[in-house]
């Protein structure tokens, strides 16, 4: 059954979303594949806990027992059983940092894996409105926050408050007084961790946004590096890099004041107990009250809770980060794929394309539809030029085919079935196209070549370098197997159209689309491409967008477009003599003009 045309409408990268615990709970999935991890964890923390409450008792013990009587011999195994307590520590403190490092690095594997699978999923519309960097930080730093605080943060989140509780239960046990003066701190402290709290993740959610907005820019500065240098604003782009580092910098400086402030007073509340603690338990000792060994073991465990207490700081500003990284991926994958393959698999595609009174709007602007009531038809083996002027709506119709964009009215067909019916990678595996902007990859112009067919032989790769010009990459320093650098920067224009029509060749499609993929050819090499590309048109059918004189004489029937509606079809000879309209586009070239009139 046709599914009934869908828009998606994402999340607006500059309105923050909130952040909280539940943007870290919602990615809890991530951790269910490593429950026994998790609670080797925590088993083996507590147990460190309950080691470093033991070795001040026993201190206790030593002090008031052996020492205090003058039996020496017996110092020998409370000395021992210390010793055995510390050695447990260590093995139980090794352990859990190896379980721990292997889970983390498990689940932002995992993470990384599903995040970059549904921005392959989401449609042009999407990418088109979301800058690179700001995706890019979302892959890298926010998931790099989550993997601390998911393997730091949040086990000695746990850890240390059990720590911190279990430390004045044993205290009030000891002594009362002292351990209720102890407990008294916790009031200052939650005071301030509730204030830092809600501070710190508005200011982590503005420094992530512009650590993004600020890899967008180095990222443009990068790709665009010709044309900067071309124009000489090497200079001014340079100074709006440093304005945004400028902003950042003022920004972290701002979270990084908080954060000093709210660890200051983290590390002077426990020393100013451990003062108090010192004065008052003397006076206890003095009095009768408390023991040589109590006082020891007292200021020994209040000393352990020293480095959770100031450690709290840090841990809660990996949480307010990792809250603000979870939230910023989850705009990502809370994103539903507006364009979503069906089941329908076709056993022997012919090519038979049908346009049946197709309408489209971008989603962000559904009241100015790009195209309007298009009825087109392409039988199995048929070329068609698609002729308009700039602006008409060419891409966006020959986006339709593969679904790179989805109708907003009526339908397209491939064979009868509706494309929105068809199996998304079945369907785009019977469908090439070259585009007239190619993109090309950081890896090997073999690797480039068989990116839609991976199967491909040795022979038909270079039947399809044959067949688009594009001979010159044997002549490469390590011939198809020579990296062509990012972006295929280090080819010409021409070239890389040229690789970019192989690939597509080379994909033995049912339906190929040519977006104006000869424009940065010159007229020789525009001559062999189309000769060589007549035997593969003839074979399959062809949505050709033309500009130039000769390829709309790759065509068997030419269409007209008008202001996103297609307003006549036939032989181009018969429109030049009937529709002045095409007379009126082909008379600003006179090649094609020349050409047609033959």
């Amino acid at each position: 059954m046709t599914t009934a045309p869908t828009t998606e409408i994402g999340p607006d990268p500059d309105v923050t979303p909130p952040a909280g615990v539940h943007s870290i709970w919602r990615i809890r999935g991530y951790l269910r594949p490593h429950v026994l991890s998790v609670v080797i964890m925590l088993v083996t923390s507590l147990a460190v806990v309950g080691t470093s409450i033991g070795i001040p008792l026993v201190t206790r013990s030593v002090i008031d027992g052996p020492i205090a009587d003058g039996d020496i011999a017996a110092v020998w195994p409370l000395g021992l059983l210390a010793l055995g307590l510390g050695l447990v520590e260590a093995f139980l403190i090794w352990l859990r940092r190896w379980v721990q490092s292997t889970t983390v690095l498990s689940m932002e594997q995992e993470m990384r894996r599903d995040l970059y699978r549904r921005l392959q999923s989401l449609p042009m519309s999407f990418h088109s409105r979301w800058p690179a960097g700001q995706l890019l930080s979302r892959a890298i730093q926010d998931l790099s926050s989550i993997r601390r605080f998911m393997g730091f943060g949040l086990i000695f989140l746990v850890v240390n408050i059990v720590q911190v509780v279990s430390v004045c239960v044993v205290l009030l046990a000891m002594y009362w007084p002292l351990g209720l003066v102890v407990a008294a701190t916790a009031v200052p402290i939650i005071w301030l961790c509730m204030r830092f709290e809600k501070r710190y993740v508005v200011m982590s959610r503005i420094v992530q946004d512009q650590q993004g907005d600020l890899a967008t820019r180095a990222e443009e500065g990068a790709f665009g590096i010709r044309v900067i240098k071309a124009f000489g604003r090497s200079e001014h782009v340079a100074e709006q890099y440093e304005a945004g580092a400028r902003e950042l910098h003022r920004r972290s400086m701002d979270k990084v004041r908080l954060s000093s402030r709210f660890w200051t007073f983290l590390e002077v509340i426990p020393n100013l107990a451990v003062c108090v603690v010192l004065l008052l338990g003397a006076i206890g000792v003095g009095r009768g009250q408390l023991s040589v060994g109590e006082l020891v073991a007292f200021l020994t465990l209040l000393l352990t809770l020293v480095w959770p207490v100031s450690a709290l700081g840090v841990i809660l500003a990996m949480a307010q980060e990792a809250m603000s990284a979870a939230a910023r991926i989850l705009e990502v994958l809370d994103t539903e794929p507006a364009i979503v393959g069906g089941d329908v698999l076709i056993g022997e595609p012919r090519g038979h394309l049908r346009f049946e009174h197709v309408d489209f709007a971008f989603p962000d602007a559904l009241d100015e539809p790009v195209l309007r009531d298009i009825v087109l038809e392409l039988l199995p083996g048929e070329t068609i030029a698609l002729v308009g002027a700039t602006g008409s709506g060419k891409t966006a119709l020959t986006a339709l085919v593969p679904r790179l964009e989805d109708v907003t009215g009526g339908r397209v067909t491939l064979d009868g079935v509706d494309l929105r019916d068809l199996d998304l990678h079945h369907l785009r595996t019977m469908v090439a196209t070259a585009f007239e902007d190619p993109t090309l990859f950081s890896m090997s112009a073999r690797e480039n070549l068989t990116l839609g067919r991976a199967d491909a032989t040795d022979a038909e790769v270079e039947a399809a370098l044959d067949v688009a010009q594009a001979g010159f990459v044997r002549d490469l320093p390590w011939g198809l197997d020579t990296r062509i650098g990012e972006q295929g920067m280090a080819l010409s224009g021409g070239q890389r159209q040229r690789l970019a029509l192989a690939r597509a060749v080379l994909a033995r499609p049912q339906v190929l689309v040519l977006d104006d993929t000869l424009s940065a050819l010159d007229v020789h090499t525009e001559k062999l491409v189309e000769d060589a590309l007549r035997s593969v048109l003839s074979s399959t059918t062809g949505l050709v967008v033309a500009h130039r004189a000769s390829t709309v004489l790759l065509a068997d029937r030419v269409a007209l477009l008008q202001d996103g509606t297609i307003t006549h079809v036939g032989d181009h000879r018969e429109l030049l003599a009937t529709v002045p309209a095409y007379r009126e586009l082909l008379s600003a070239d006179a090649d094609l003009r020349e050409a047609v009139s033959s």
